[in-house]
């Protein structure tokens, strides 16, 4: 897959990094190496020699100032420059000190980027099975609290992971979510990447209109933000001209993405690689078979000399389609025994990669277990057993998504109960206490009368404050949901708590709009709780638009 890693990779800018903060050699804060770190992590560009000697400046100020970190931070930093350089060995060395220090000492955002980094080095080998394990891992030890363009960079890493073992319907959702973190943190570059890394998997996939679509959307963005081409984006067009049988377009765009590419400073070996291949695949495609013969020659070399083995494999798979191509059928027979001998050495490796994981597994039941525990118990409201906010925020995005692709209505509803505080002041807060949590049980109640195929949980804010998620059929039946929660609450026999003191919930029902993220449809139903409130209480406050 031609995947866009770097900022200026979209851009086209193979300038310096004007974006990172000038600091490096008289830097004596940490928080400005850190600043300058988190753009480097968040936008790193495609000028790999500026970005080498950034990182080793500030590695340089992070060791001055005693900061081990920050010293590992600016480690992976040039770690990523030496994979993009097709220096592996190198690059996974570093990788895996960086892993062994933050499992070590318990450091969640170097776990985090060192997962991601060796998720990537396993890529260029032909390990997808620890590609994809660590593109699970990367994104599981991101903190809960990461911005949503860095949250999209993950998530699209893992994407691109599931596409590439086969789990397409797994990559589109993923792939979806990316996209929508990157539109609500307004990340156009970030954006682009996400829609070019899918287009090339629907290419991959061999639903080329899907393609087609998808890059047609990339280029509707670009144009509309002012932002040029860069050389993975024309690798990837490239690739969808050939599915739809425009073999010339598709030789220019891959020329164009090998020119993109070729300036020494900003070279990417890896995608140099993959570029070749395309630009030769092409080219037999078009008929010009010695042309292919001389590209792939120099595509072979390219990753002989960096050990690029899934890409040599590939190398041999089209080295038998020139032949075949020729009509040179014997040859064309013993290149695609070698591809084969190739793929099943891959094969087996991986086999060999996932029995060892799935040891290891074993071994750690025990701990996974507590583990498990400890997250289950970490996604819970103590008092009432409810889902908490944790939970809402790592779900609600997806179910956005999800609610989308399958048509279902979602809607979020936030409760309040009227005068709680008469309640604690009353009857003591044991008694407040009490009455969240049959409040609790009365929501779970909602929640579970829930008809396929919709779904719906119930969490607790804060305070007296929860929410109730919905996935429905029609927007009326949310509506329903909720009234009848309402009416159980004011209807249900608080005497033995309350005596004659009344408990009743005012509700604000919003239901998803294309385009809403988590914030905007929270904001929506929290205007809508206080307007119930301002009516009168007891009542559920709809937006007539719904």
């Amino acid at each position: 897959m031609t995947c866009v890693e770097g900022a200026d990779e979209v851009t086209g800018n193979t300038g310096a990094l004007v974006t990172v903060p000038a600091t490096p050699t008289t830097a004596r804060d940490a928080a400005e190496i850190a600043r300058a770190l988190d753009v480097l992590d968040d936008q790193r560009g495609n000028d790999l020699v500026a970005m080498l000697a950034r990182a080793v400046e500030l590695e340089q100020a992070a060791r001055a100032l005693g900061n081990v970190e920050l010293l590992w931070r600016a480690r992976l930093v040039r770690a990523d420059v030496f994979e993009r350089q097709g220096r592996l060995a190198e690059a996974t060395r570093i990788m895996w000190q960086v892993h062994d220090y933050a499992t070590d000492h318990d450091r969640a955002r170097l776990l985090a980027r060192s997962h991601l980094g060796l998720s990537w080095a396993f890529r260029d080998i032909g390990d997808h099975a620890s590609y994809l394990e660590h593109s699970v891992k990367a994104l599981d030890a991101l903190d809960d609290d990461a911005p949503p363009s860095m949250r999209a960079h993950y998530v699209m890493r893992l994407a691109d992971a599931l596409d590439e073992s086969g789990s397409i319907e797994e990559a589109r959702a993923r792939y979806t979510q990316a996209e929508q973190l990157a539109v609500e943190a307004d990340d156009v570059v970030r954006r682009l990447r996400c829609l070019n890394n899918r287009a090339y998997g629907e290419y991959a996939a061999g639903d080329f209109a899907l393609a087609q679509e998808t890059i047609d959307r990339l280029l509707d963005v670009s144009a509309r933000h002012g932002m040029p081409l860069g050389s993975h984006v024309w690798d990837t067009l490239a690739r969808v001209q050939m599915g739809r049988g425009d073999h010339a377009a598709a030789v220019a765009s891959a020329r164009r993405a090998l020119e993109e590419n070729g300036n020494l400073g900003t070279r990417e070996i890896t995608a140099d690689a993959e570029f070749l291949l395309t630009l030769a695949t092409a080219l037999r495609l078009l008929g010009d078979h010695d042309g292919a013969q001389e590209t792939l020659d120099r595509c072979r070399a390219l990753s002989d000399a960096h050990g690029l083995r899934y890409r040599i494999a590939q190398v041999e798979e089209e080295q038998a389609e020139i032949h075949a191509a020729r009509g040179d059928h014997e040859r064309a027979f013993h290149a695609y025994k070698r591809f084969h001998a190739l793929e099943k050495a891959l094969v087996s490796e991986e086999r060999e990669a996932q029995a060892r994981l799935q040891q290891a597994m074993f071994e750690t039941s025990e701990a996974r277990q507590a583990a498990a525990r400890f997250r289950h118990e970490s996604l819970r409201d103590p008092l009432t057993q409810l889902l908490n906010r944790r939970h809402v925020d790592q779900t609600l995005p997806g179910l956005l998504v999800d609610s989308r692709a399958q048509g279902l209505h979602l809607a979020v509803a936030l409760i309040d109960l009227d005068h709680f505080k008469r309640v604690n002041d009353t009857f003591s807060h044991a008694v407040g206490d009490e009455v969240l949590v049959q409040v609790a049980a009365l929501l779970d109640e909602v929640a579970d009368g829930v008809p396929l195929p919709g779904s719906a949980f119930a969490a607790r804010l804060g305070g007296e404050e929860f929410l109730l998620v919905v996935q429905s059929a029609t927007g009326e039946a949310v509506v329903t949901y909720l009234e009848g929660l309402r009416r159980a609450v004011a209807d249900h026999d608080w005497s033995a708590l309350t005596h004659d003191v009344p408990v009743t919930v005012s509700i604000g029902l919003a239901v998803s709009h294309d385009g809403d993220t988590q914030r905007t449809l929270l904001a929506r139903a929290d205007t809508l709780l206080y307007a119930a409130k301002h009516a009168g209480r007891d009542r559920v406050a709809t937006d007539p638009s719904d």
